[in-house]
């Protein structure tokens, strides 16, 4: 979250630190100039002449809290003064955008979207923006040059990214609209589904698709980081899931992991080994990637795909029944569901796990938000099993009673073929005509859209600072031994 520091307290904290006093001063001006970094949201929006000159002021004030920030020493090696002055430069220049943004966010997702009529997923959308708030928001230049940084290096360009998708998301026509348009099919699927649906097979690299009868088998293959997510299966994942959504023969869908090599565990399957705690270690991984996530991958699991023919409209009446397109979808647990893993177990419609395997959510380990568990597990675990789960890292054996909660089946691994192959023909042999009225029926009780975009707009902003915070990079160390470790 973004510490507040007091208007007193702002120049001398930053001076501390041994930077230019006056370029100091000027920067702390500029603040000053914004007239939302100290004000609420007013009750009517601003003239487009006040837009004009909050927009100028908060463009000049990060300007200069840039070059700050670029005359300070890298950020791990910075400490004491030098080190608080660093901390009072991000979190100031994120308080005067979390402001603007809470005014004129809505207004500028509204001009970006052409009032509702287009549907840019959020990566569009947060390029779009940049360009029209250069400074403020990070350009994708600007993003691969950090990119080459170590993560325990970055001052937090993508913090405002966060900040604007959060306050897009507190709007709730706004917040809708970009949470629809991102259930729509991926381009790509839609230009490999034809390919698909002919050889009935599909290799997206570090994802695999084979259709057996009516049932896609969706296998993670990322063999070996023992099928981690990342950003490097994000995008392949959800492809996969359209195509499976969209093959016209195909009524439901498997999802497994691979065989992997690594040497512990070499020749077996593995089901996933959660987030590639190594790339987000090394500077690799994307705020973004984890937005697609959890506002995309995760979600057309759960809420099914959003067909192109079907409109999508700021007016789009949000208490409607929601106009997906849904299958059934089995995960089987192998080894075990760690992190990202034990996520995509709360959002299928059945679970079988081998004995021996088991779950684990361990974010505070990590030092970031377990997507969207916080609100799903206690729906399955309750919630103080739950909280115990998320921040005092509690494991679930599969075969254990806790583990049974998110869990149908447990059984032997030299059986699990044979009780995959039994419940497809079970599910497949009942007709499934009511598989996704009952899908949609039983999330009006359990995550109705609006509680979803609500969590939404909480887990992008908070997810911002973690991603980038230092205690990030100690749990890495700590808990992972991230500095000897490579990709």
């Amino acid at each position: 979250m973004i510490d507040f520091v007091a208007r007193a307290n702002r120049l001398p904290s930053i001076v501390a630190g041994g930077l230019d006093e006056a370029a100091a001063t000027d920067f702390v001006h500029a603040l000053d100039a914004c007239p939302v970094s100290e004000a609420n949201v007013p009750s009517a929006v601003p003239a487009p002449s006040q837009r004009r000159f909050d927009t100028e002021n908060l463009q000049l004030a990060c300007r200069r809290g840039r070059g700050l920030l670029a005359a300070l020493p890298p950020r791990s090696q910075r400490e004491g003064a030098v080190k608080q002055a660093g901390h009072v430069i991000t979190h100031l220049m994120a308080d005067a955008s979390w402001r603007f943004f809470r005014l004129y966010a809505a207004a500028l997702y509204r001009e970006l979207t052409d009032d509702g009529t287009l549907s840019p997923r959020v990566d569009a959308l947060l390029e779009a923006a940049a360009a029209r708030l250069p400074g403020v928001l990070p350009t994708e230049a600007e993003l691969v040059a950090e990119r080459e940084l170590m993560q325990q290096d970055k001052d937090g360009l993508e913090i405002a990214q966060g900040l604007f998708v959060s306050q897009v998301c507190a709007d709730s026509q706004c917040g809708h609209h970009l949470l629809r348009s991102m259930l729509r099919p991926l381009p790509g699927s839609l230009e490999r589904l034809a390919e698909f649906s002919r050889d009935g097979r599909i290799d997206l690299g570090t994802v695999k698709l084979e259709v057996e009868g009516q049932t896609a088998y969706v296998y993670l293959h990322n063999q070996r980081y023992l099928n981690s997510e990342d950003d490097t299966t994000v995008l392949p994942l959800e492809m996969a899931f359209d195509l499976v959504l969209l093959h016209p023969e195909v009524r439901m869908g498997v999802l497994r992991g691979s065989v992997v090599d690594h040497p512990k565990y070499a020749g077996r399957r593995v089901f996933c080994s959660g987030i590639n705690l190594t790339r987000i270690y090394q500077g690799k991984q994307s705020y973004l990637s984890f937005l697609f996530r959890n506002m995309s991958m995760h979600t057309k699991l759960y809420r099914g795909l959003l067909p192109v023919e079907v409109p999508n409209g700021l007016s789009m009446p949000n208490v409607e029944p929601e106009e997906t397109l849904e299958k059934l979808w089995v995960a089987v647990v192998e080894s075990f569901a760690i992190g990202g893993g034990c996520q995509l177990l709360l959002v299928v419609d059945y679970v079988i796990a081998e004995e021996g395997s088991y779950f684990s959510l361990p974010a505070r380990k990590e030092g970031i938000l377990p997507g969207a568990a916080n609100m799903r597990l206690p729906r399955f675990v309750g919630e103080r099993l739950a909280r115990e789960a998320i921040m005092f890292d509690k494991t679930f054996p599969a075969n254990s009673p806790e583990g049974r909660m998110i869990a149908n089946q447990v059984v032997p691994a030299a059986e699990i073929d044979q009780a995959v192959k039994d419940c497809v023909a079970k599910a497949v042999g009942s007709g499934m005509v009511s598989v996704g009225g009952n899908r949609k029926a039983i999330r009006v009780q359990t995550e109705p859209m609006e509680t979803y975009r609500r969590y939404i707009a909480t887990y992008a902003y908070e997810q911002a600072f973690c991603h980038l915070s230092e205690q990030l990079i100690a749990n890495l160390e700590r808990h992972w031994n991230a500095k000897a470790r490579t990709l």
